[in-house]
């Protein structure tokens, strides 16, 4: 069979191509932005891309369609298939048809760190010799590509709240019908499509009614907007999980603890959160802990990694082998990963495009950099791209987001509706708006000195900010050391 993926480099979409190949279909697709990662995993793959939607991709007819959420009415390939009568699906619909059907799926849902709990997820059971499948949306460290069939009924998915298609309002975590579900938090997000938190709520919800009895769902014990999602009804087993203070105790954290089978706690051992230890409670009597020391960091990774290991338990994993298996864990690509250092200035690349994200991705790094004894400044370069950002939906709370950042600059594309200049003047540390990708590494390449740390956050391309920056810091540096040496 040969199908084509509209959309394809979204990192949903991405992913998805890469199980339809390795099922043995010939995979084309095309997208408008074609951009590292995902390009080269694609190519990689052997899958043919093409740039932009001309229905001349189309040609010879494939023999489905699979069109991203990311396309609508109007768009040239999405109307030569509705006018040429092509078999189409959306991608959450293809996933749950020729992938999920019959698998133990394990969904990681919610507003904050689905790819990183994702990974890390697929990382346990792969570690403990189950071969899962998996889908995640980004890249992770330990495995090939963001995707495989695997060789066992265990299927791990990055289960998103998005809506699945423009012909399909439906988030795309209720097409999986999950028999593990992680819900990591929930926020208000997605303003493009969700007028209210309820309307995510109202999502969650229909998510939690498929789930079956013998199922289990994984939530903080502390997240309102979830907890009133159970309250809604619940058919299926719960457990919970909290992050304690270092002084409290891990049996009397909350009287409900003694009504719950088996909850979930853990605490940092060092401020940076590369060191914690993870525990596990039965009716509210502690079962024992384990230290873990990890290339990760911050509270909210340490958070991610707990909710792994109780879904990973939940499918038979020993909670020995699976704080293991996190010991060995590398990360996600974009998720404070680091890129270089020309001249002693680190530069790290970062996906967060949500204040909460924002904030606690510069707290994290701060935490990590003061452990290790580095003195630079912490320098933020943020892109506002994801529609909800671009509508000022979070106007009020970007400025405060970045307060661990010595210094952030703000790259200005032109959206009316968010006030980038307002949000620098009112911010608490010193803030820059500028509207070109080329003037920011100017000022960055005089700026920046030895010892300085660089975060670029987008969730998309940047105009190629990272290379250019990286450039232009080394030619910094070797201009600077020929001028020493004369």
């Amino acid at each position: 069979m040969h199908i084509h993926v509209l959309g394809i480099c979204g990192t949903f979409m991405g992913s998805l191509a890469v199980l339809a190949k390795q099922q043995g279909h010939i995979v084309s697709g095309s997208d408008a932005n074609v951009y590292p990662p995902m390009s080269t995993q694609l190519e990689d793959q052997g899958i043919v891309l093409q740039q932009g939607f001309s229905p001349a991709h189309l040609q010879p007819h494939p023999d489905l369609v699979v069109i991203g959420n990311a396309l609508s009415r109007g768009n040239p390939a999405v109307e030569y298939v509705l006018e040429h009568g092509l078999e189409y699906c959306s991608g959450p619909e293809w996933l749950s048809r020729f992938v999920l059907r019959g698998r133990w799926v394990l969904a990681v849902a919610g507003t904050h760190g689905k790819t990183t709990t994702s990974s890390m997820l697929a990382w346990i059971l792969t570690y403990a010799g189950l071969k899962p499948g998996y889908l995640i949306g980004g890249v992770a460290k330990n495995f090939p590509a963001s995707a495989d069939l695997g060789e066992t009924p265990f299927f791990v998915v990055e289960a998103d709240e998005y809506d699945s298609a423009f012909f399909d309002k439906r988030s795309k975590f209720v097409h999986y019908s999950p028999r593990t579900a992680i819900f990591n938090n929930l926020e208000f997000d997605h303003g493009d499509i969700f007028p209210d938190v309820a309307a995510i709520q109202r999502q969650f919800h229909h998510l939690v009614r498929i789930i079956p009895g013998n199922g289990l769902i994984i939530s903080p014990r502390i997240d309102d907007n979830l907890n009133e999602v159970l309250r809604q009804g619940c058919w299926s087993r719960r457990q919970y999980m909290e992050l304690i203070d270092t002084t409290e105790s891990a049996d009397v954290v909350d009287g409900a603890a003694a009504e719950e089978t088996i909850s979930w706690y853990a605490r940092l051992c060092s401020e940076d959160g590369s060191e914690f230890e993870l525990g596990k409670r039965n009716r509210g009597v502690d079962a024992g802990s384990h230290r873990i020391r990890w290339e990760l960091g911050g509270s909210h990774n340490v958070s991610n990694a707990m909710a792994a290991v109780a879904a990973a338990h939940h499918a038979g994993v020993d909670i020995t082998v699976a704080c293991e298996a996190l010991a060995s864990f590398g990360g996600v690509k974009r998720r404070q990963e680091l890129l270089g250092e020309p001249g002693g200035v680190r530069v790290f690349d970062d996906f967060a495009h949500h204040p909460t994200a924002i904030d606690i991705t510069l707290r994290g790094m701060r935490a990590k950099f003061k452990s290790a004894g580095r003195t630079g400044r912490l320098i933020a370069v943020i892109e506002p791209r994801s529609n909800t950002m671009k509508m000022g939906v979070h106007q009020a709370a970007l400025g405060e987001a970045c307060r661990s950042a010595d210094l952030t600059l703000w790259f200005d594309a032109g959206s009316a509706a968010l006030d980038l200049r307002g949000i620098a003047a009112a911010s608490p540390r010193p803030a820059r708006v500028l509207d070109s990708v080329d003037e920011i590494v100017a000022m960055l390449a005089a700026e920046c000195r030895e010892g300085d740390d660089v975060v670029i956050m987008s969730n998309g391309g940047f105009g190629g900010i990272h290379q250019k920056l990286l450039q232009a810091l080394a030619a910094k540096g070797s201009t600077r050391t020929t001028t020493e040496h004369e």
